[in-house]
């Protein structure tokens, strides 16, 4: 049977003539042993290969996955996507032109702001459409959607066409098998909408065409497109690497489990000056971490001023909370070089850093993406408190002294105790659980 098969299926064939348990294999082996050893050989070679024959298959089971949305943001929001890069069929004005319809881009506080929440078309029809120049040929495979971000009007796409093109002038509309397809927009100003391309489509340029839109309202959207660069057979240039930092700081975006690993990467780098400890808990009981800083870490020295960075009081707003983690391995790292101006800091100050006040917002964020998220997922803590308001007034009691002038004879100006309001047991205070989980209710462990 082998030898009229053609060359690629000789393994299948040969397959079927191993023995199929392990008693039948030595007791097959047992007689071969008196024929001599070259058959013995090639059954064992036939019996490896049925096996290695199987194991590629399982990795085609996966083949599915290959349609979901796995590109990437292509920078509507992150402004990677430059104003030159969007065009609109019309606009209304320019505070709501083409170069508005990023997501989560937000409006100013006046009506008419000269910037302005959103892209909105100058007419109401079905012709109206915002286009995105991805430069280069990309594989597009999704696309986010929200409505105007604006106090004063409401105005959202409920529904939208999706159309592609390689020169602006030939157009193909977004289909499913042979069907145009028809995508579901939003039902509010803010909340994300994500809808996948049935199939992913590599073009240059992709427009989003409005079907449909706020009864009450008008053609305006925000917009994120998902979409994988690929490289430009006509242009030698777009083959090249981008360019990577040549700064050895850690330059990402770091979840808590990050977070944790690079300050304790930092500690070991620098033992002698670092030191990381806990202020307590959040709600759901992830600790918040502050590095210290100090030419002697854990001590309080007398006439030493000390300061504290706090980063991360609102979840969602990641770059305070990355500028503190670069901060430590600046210090930690100039220290070791002996610049003499951090040197001269660490040895003259203590500092604490500490990078994410509101851990259990940050992951409620970082787990949707920013893309998904809105501004408000994950801004305030899980039992939905403000930690930027959340503080207790001590401004207030102090004016009301100084306009009275009692200050400083009646009333401190250098000690304040903290307002009775703030400790009762039913104060809207942030606090980590007790062992009731029902809330910390002023003890010393809060």
């Amino acid at each position: 049977g082998a030898r009229g098969a053609p060359g690629g299926e000789r393994e299948v064939t040969a397959a079927p003539a191993a023995p199929s348990t392990p008693g039948q294999l030595a007791e097959k082996a047992a007689g071969g042993e008196a024929r001599g050893t070259a058959k013995k050989s090639v059954r064992v070679k036939v019996v490896k290969k049925k096996v290695l024959k199987k194991k590629p298959k399982a990795p085609a089971q996966g083949a599915a996955t290959e349609q979901q949305p796995q590109c990437p943001p292509l920078g509507l929001e992150s402004l990677r996507v430059s104003d030159f890069q969007l065009r609109a069929s019309s606009i209304k004005r320019y505070g709501l032109g083409a170069h508005r319809g990023r997501l989560n881009i937000q409006s100013g506080i006046h009506d008419g702001d000269f910037y302005d929440g959103g892209w909105c078309a100058g007419h109401e029809d079905r012709d109206q459409w915002l286009e995105i120049d991805a430069r280069r040929p990309t594989r597009f495979t999704g696309v986010i959607t929200q409505g105007l971000n604006s106090i004063w009007t409401y105005d959202w796409v409920t529904s939208y066409k999706i159309q592609f093109s390689n020169d602006t002038h030939a157009w193909q509309p977004g289909r499913n098998g042979t069907e145009e397809v028809v995508f579901p927009g939003n039902k509010d100003p803010e909340t994300p909408v994500l809808n996948a391309l049935p199939t992913p489509v590599v073009a240059r340029y992709i427009r989003i065409n409005p079907q449909t839109w706020f009864e009450n309202g008008t053609i305006c959207l925000r917009a994120e497109i998902l979409g994988c660069p690929l490289p430009d057979p006509n242009n030698i240039y777009s083959w090249e690497n981008e360019p990577v930092p040549t700064d050895k700081l850690d330059f990402r975006h770091h979840d808590y489990k990050e977070m944790r690993k690079l300050m304790k990467k930092v500690n070991e780098e620098c033992p002698n000056i670092t030191r990381v400890y806990s202020i307590g808990k959040s709600y759901l009981g992830l600790k918040m971490y502050v590095m210290e800083i100090s030419d002697n870490p854990g001590q309080h020295e007398l006439g030493e001023p000390e300061f504290r960075y706090v980063a991360g009081m609102h979840g969602n707003e990641a770059l305070g909370r990355e500028l503190l983690l670069n901060l430590m391995q600046y210090l930690c790292r100039e220290y070791t070089r002996g610049s003499p101006r951090v040197v001269r800091l660490v040895s003259e100050t203590r500092i604490h850093l500490l990078p994410s006040m509101n851990p259990d917002g940050y992951e409620t964020a970082y787990k949707l993406g920013s893309e998904l998220g809105g501004w408000a997922m994950g801004r305030w803590t899980y039992e939905g408190i403000d930690l930027n308001h959340n503080f207790a007034d001590l401004n207030t009691p102090l004016w009301d002294a100084e306009d009275n002038e009692l200050v400083p004879h009646k009333f401190p100006n250098h000690y304040l105790p903290i307002p009775e309001y703030y400790t009762f047991a039913n104060a809207q205070v942030a606090r980590r659980p007790g062992p009731s989980s029902t809330g910390c209710r002023s003890t010393p462990s809060c």
